[in-house]
């Protein structure tokens, strides 16, 4: 697959990343898995899902995040990213990393640091865009295969 990337000099390039993430479980808590997908330019640069055992639905879209949030430290050298969006549909999570809603549940305060501590690593502007469900099918897919698996797919 091709690449394409903006050149800001001949051995350089500079990449705009669109973060599709979806976490899910059945029962809150109950079986639960995220989904995610990165793409730029309409390319898809990477697709998976992971189960993640009996957790809480907002645990399992923190999941996703930390996940998403993790390969994009440990690509940045190789794509140089400019910008990640990160599409989801969880207004809680999106509106939590914006710093508008404070994280008041004890068990999801390690995982907001977590994700704090990877965005202040991460070399690119990262923005949290809230989106009907609808606009998050293929994070949703992955999550509810990955579920249905019980295994990253």
């Amino acid at each position: 697959m091709v690449i394409e990337c903006r050149m800001v000099s001949q051995y350089h390039c500079t990449m705009e990343i669109k973060v599709f993430s979806d976490g899910g479980s059945r029962g809150n808590p109950g079986v639960s898995g995220f989904g995610v997908q990165i793409s730029s330019n309409e390319k898809v640069l990477i697709e998976y899902g992971d189960y993640i055992g009996i957790k809480t639905n907002n645990e399992a879209e923190y999941a996703g995040l930390i996940s998403a949030l993790s390969w994009i430290f440990e690509n940045q050298a190789l794509y140089s990213f400019s910008k990640a969006t990160f599409i989801m549909d969880s207004q809680l999570l999106v509106r939590q990393m914006q710093g508008k809603y404070k994280v008041k549940a004890p068990h999801l305060k390690s995982l907001k640091l977590q994700a704090d501590n990877l965005v202040s690593h991460i070399n690119c502007p990262i923005v949290f865009t809230e989106v009907l469900r609808e606009h998050n099918k293929r994070a949703d897919e992955l999550a509810n295969l990955a579920m249905d698996t019980k295994a990253r797919v």
